[in-house]
This record gives C-alpha cells, structure tokens and sequence, in this order.
C-alpha cells in the first residue's frame, strides 16, 4: 500500500521547483497583512533587523582593529593602552547592543506573530461561514480548509523567516564587501562551500511538500482517529464494542504508511545533507589555509587574518542559514499559497440578490417541481415536489428516515439549491433575497444540534447572539421550552459552564440538552420557525408538552415541524407526506386518517405500541 501511495506522491501530488518559487509571489501580500497587524511593531522589527545586519562586521571590524594594536604596542617601547582600552570598550558595547537588538527582534516577531495569527485565524472563521455547505461537506475542498486552517503556525514561521532573509541579506553584503576589499578570491570558495547545500535543501523541500498535500486527507483522517480513541464522547461505546484494537491498528497501519514515506524522505536528505556538508568543510579550511599563506608571505596582517576567517565563517554560516531559511520559505509560501487560495475563494451567486425580504410574510412560501441531488451524487433525494406553506400556517412533514423531509428544510433555508424547479416566498425566488437577510428570517432547531461547551446562559443566547446580555430574555427563552427544571439543578445556574472539556464544567443528559437547545427558537423573533426532531431525547410527556406550548406560542407565525411522533404531528394544520422524495399525500390529521393511506398505517402501528 505504501508503494502505491508513493506512486500517487510522484504522479498526483508532486510539487516541482517551478511551483516552489512561484509560490513567492505571495510573500509581499502576505507582508501587507503583517504590516496591517501592528504597523508600529512592524516598523520597529525593520529597525532592529538594519542595525543586526551591520552589527557583525563592525564587530569583526573592531577585533581586527584590536589585535592590530596589540601587535604595535608590542613593538614599541612607550606602551599606550588608551586606544586600545578604547577599541576594547567599543567592541564590549557593539556586543551588548547586538544581544538587546537580537532581543528586540525576537520579542517584536513574537508578538506580531501572535497578533497575526489571531487575525488570519479570524478570516478563516468569517470565510468558512460564507461558504455554501454544499462546498464544506466535499471531500476536497475540505482538504483546502484543513491546510488553512492547520497552518497557522508556519505562517507565524515564515513571517519570521522572511523578515530574517532581509536582515541577512543586508550582514551578507556587508562581510562580503569586507572581503573583497581585502581578499576577493575567496568568495569563489565561498559559492562552491554553499550552492550544493541550497540545491539539496530547496529540492527535498518541495517533496516534503508534496507529501504532506498529497496526505492531508489521510492525516485529517489520523486526527479523527485520535479523537473517537481518547474521547469522553465516544469511552462508553469503545469499551462496549471493544473497538480499542480496532481503532489502534487502524491508526497505526495508516501512520506507519507515512511515516515510512517520511522517513524514507528524512533519510535521503540527511545523506546528501552530510556529503555536501564536506564539501562546505573542505572548502572552508581551503579559505582558511589561503589566509593562513597570505599572512606568512606578509600579504595581510594577523588582523586582517583574524577579520578574513571570522568573516568567512560568519559569511558561511549566514548564507547557509540564508538558504535554509529561504528553502523554508518556498515551502511555507506553498502552504501561503493554500491560505491565500481559501481566502480568495469567489462567492457569486447564482442569481441576483436584488429583492428586499418582506416584513411580514403575506401568502407564504411555494414549492413547484423542486428535484434534488447532493453533489457528485445521481441518487435523486427529492423528485418533482410541488406544494405549498401559507402564512401562519404550522406544517409537518412525515415519513420513513431517507424520505426527504430535512432535506426539505434545507432547501428552504439556503443550505443547498434544488437541481431544478424552483422555491418562492410571496411569489418571489427565495434565490433572489441576500441570503444573510433571508436566513435571519428563520428560528431553527435541529435534530442534530450542536452542543456549544459554553455556559448555559451563552448557549441558549446562540439563538439571538446580539442578546447575550439580556439576562430576562434568556429566562423567558428558558421557561417557554422548559429549560429551567434543568437549570434550577445546576449548581451555577445561567452560568453553569457545560460539557466536560474544560474546567468545572457539568455534562447534561440528552433530553436536558434538547430543553437547552430548544430555548435558541424561542430566543429569536423569527418569521419562520423549523423544529427537525428536536424532541427526540423527551419522553412522550415532555415532548407533547412543548409542542403544545410550542403551538400555543406561534399563533401568526409560519412553523415547519418534522417529528416521528404522530400524538404531536396531529397537532399541525396540515401534514405533508414523503415517501422516496416524493409527495405521497398531504392535509390534516383527519383527511389522512380518512383516506387510509401511509399516513394512517404508521398513525396506527405507533398508536398500537402505546396500547
């Protein structure tokens, strides 16, 4: 398995040099988000970086000077230490100022890092909510998201390392100038010492790439792994089924599948790394020896011998972490790329949002031969439905899992577009309202609603966020649904935090989070309200008295309800009938029970089981 990966690493996934240095062209964009960051700071880091860079040689400089004077004032016989205490003195505060600018530059970087990786993170949020669903739930552009969202990290990393690559540049041209002045041979010495390294670094740099674009579904799939394996959601049913092997060999077959890729990767850079390094070595101590002579023929004096090597192996060293630096770059500007290609993702609609949504719904919502796919997908979920929802009229849907009946719902919020046909309000395509105004117009909870570790007083406020601190909203919220026979229990009350993964934090039952979630619809003045089981954890009982309450506290308004409980189904006005995305039948609770059909068959099984 692992040789066909490899295979489709080298075929599919490959990344080449052109693509690596393409990739750069991102880095000034992405310098104008830092310098957007924190300008000041930014400023400030440039400063510091022009003083570093020249910082070295005026050190060497001074050293040579110093040894100079030694070498003088041995041969004199009026010894004067004064200019040479004086060389002295300006060489300890070059030192001193080059380790408070290397500070400044590392705690600037730190901060602007940190200051930057809030802010990217933060538009990566905002985007993932504009994007359709439809695009969230397709395998690869998930993969997109993934390596925007997991690169936070090397993003801080390059701003550190470009921001280095200049400062360098500027030391680099410095000590070569030094060395030029004094020796330009020795700059030929210098290019042998370092291209090999670069060519080696920037070439595994690009496969490394390669390899981790190519596996990123299988590593969201390795964070799944680790998540189900060692996870409070999932202990009970572990333990139950006995899946610990189960899971464990599973991720270690697929990791061990990488790691060996890896490996055979990190092994091959190291050989080559080491050979090359030799050759570097070698051509050092060539440089040195060549000094060495120069100085024993009286060419240069033991000063300049002392500048010459020190700035040789300090230039050596700078241009190998130069390249180093720049081969992390071309990686991380790869990944910059990803970010970049997330943020830019075009939004156009279809149609042109040009209707202003209605105050008041006037005739109500319309259906009319609406077919649907999920994408990449011939099954068809809904075929031809046509039906329509008045004005403060409260409608269930009913039917077998799989008939259609969220689906439904999901069309009509905007989650997905039909295949074909089309859905009105007030006669008017529901794709011609901005989509943000359309979506305020409805109160929603669903089966599958999302259980926020957040205080109980921020999760019901998740209805109407902009209410947070309405403390008397949020009781009212929590006595229409019946929340607050489970809020009178907890030791904190409204702000008791929930769910176990943080500190003092308390787990609710199924039924005790469905009371929470249900008070987010009655938190928002909504147009529309949608319940898609959200009862399913209530016992007969409970259920039959939210809904009646539910009912009760929608007079005037339009309600969507979806439930398998027909003692509540019977409460709505008129009941639509799905059966394999199809319209079967449609009125209220009597009309069905009249004409015998599904409706009535599925009335009476379930009657049957309460008898």
């Amino acid at each position: 398995m692992a040789r066909s990966r490899l295979k489709s690493l080298k075929d599919k996934d490959k990344t080449s040099l052109k693509k690596s240095f393409s990739a750069l062209i991102y880095i000034p964009r992405f310098f104008k988000e830092i310098w957007k960051t924190n300008k000041k700071r930014f400023i400030l880091s440039a400063i510091c970086r022009l003083i570093g860079a020249i910082l070295p040689v005026l050190i060497l400089w001074v050293g040579k000077v110093i040894i100079d004077e030694i070498i003088l004032q041995s041969t004199i016989d009026a010894v004067n230490f004064n200019r040479l205490w004086t060389y002295v003195a300006l060489e300890f505060g070059l030192i001193v100022l080059s380790d408070l600018i290397s500070r400044a530059i590392s705690l600037t970087d730190n901060l602007l890092g940190d200051a930057y990786s809030i802010d990217s993170s933060v538009k990566i949020i905002k985007k993932t909510n504009q994007i359709d669903i439809s695009l969230l739930e397709d395998s690869e552009f998930y993969d997109k998201l993934e390596r925007a969202r997991t690169q936070t990290a090397g993003r801080v990393g390059l701003m550190s390392n470009a921001l280095g690559e200049i400062q360098s540049l500027i030391s680099i041209a410095t000590l070569v100038a030094g060395l030029i002045y004094f020796e330009p041979y020795l700059i030929i010495l210098l290019v042998l010492s370092i291209i090999p390294s670069f060519i080696n670094e920037i070439w595994f740099s690009q496969q490394q790439y390669s390899l981790a674009r190519g596996w990123t579904a299988e590593r969201r799939e390795l964070d799944y792994l680790r998540f189900i394996g060692a996870n409070s959601q999932t202990a009970k049913e572990i333990k139950l089924f006995g899946l610990t092997d189960f899971i464990v060999d599973r991720f270690k077959n697929l990791s061990q599948e990488y790691y060996q890729l890896n490996k055979k990767l990190a092994v091959k850079r190291s050989a080559l790394g080491f050979i090359f390094n030799i050759l570097g070595t070698l051509s050092y101590y060539g440089a040195y020896i060549f000094i060495i002579y120069r100085v024993v023929s009286g060419v240069i004096t033991l000063g300049e011998l002392t500048f010459l090597s020190g700035s040789f192996n300090r230039l050596t060293r700078n241009l190998q972490d130069f390249f180093a630096k720049f081969t992390r770059i071309t990686e991380s500007a790869l990944y910059l790329k990803d970010y970049f290609e997330f943020i830019d993702w075009s939004i156009v609609p279809k149609y042109e949002e040009n209707q202003p949504i209605p105050e008041k719904i006037v005739s109500g919502f319309e259906f009319r031969n609406v077919h649907f796919s999920y994408p990449d997908s011939d099954h068809e979920i809904l075929k031809g439905v046509t039906f329509t929802i008045s004005a403060g009229e409260k409608m269930a849907f009913v039917g077998k899992n799989g008939a259609g009946k969220t689906t439904l719902t999901k069309l009509l919020l905007r989650f997905y577009e039909p295949t074909s046909g089309e859905i009105l309000l007030d006669g008017v395509n529901i794709n011609r309202f901005k989509k943000d105004d359309y979506q305020k117009y409805f109160g929603v909870i669903f089966q599958d609603f999302f259980r926020y570790e957040f205080t109980v007083k921020e999760n019901i406020a998740v209805g109407d966020i902009a209410e947070l601190n309405n403390q008397e909203k949020i009781e009212h919220a929590a006595q229409l649904s019946l929340a607050t026979e489970v809020i009178s229990e907890l030791k904190k009350g409204y702000n008791q935090q929930l769910g176990k993964r943080f500190a003092k934090g308390q787990e609710l039952s199924g039924g005790q989070w469905q009371k929470v979630a249900l008070a987010r619809a009655y938190m928002k003045n909504a147009e529309v309200l949608i319940l898609d089981e959200p009862t399913s954890a209530l016992d007969a009982k409970a259920e039959s008295d939210v809904f009646k309450r539910f009912i009760g506290l929608t007079q005037g308004k339009t309600s969507i309800i979806i439930s398998h409980r027909f003692s509540t189904v019977r409460q709505a006005d008129r009941i639509l009938v799905l059966e394999a995305g199809k319209i079967l039948e449609i009125g209220t609770h009597n009309q069905l029970m009249a004409n015998n059909a599904l409706y009535a068959q599925l009335f009476q099984l379930q009657a049957e089981g309460y008898q």
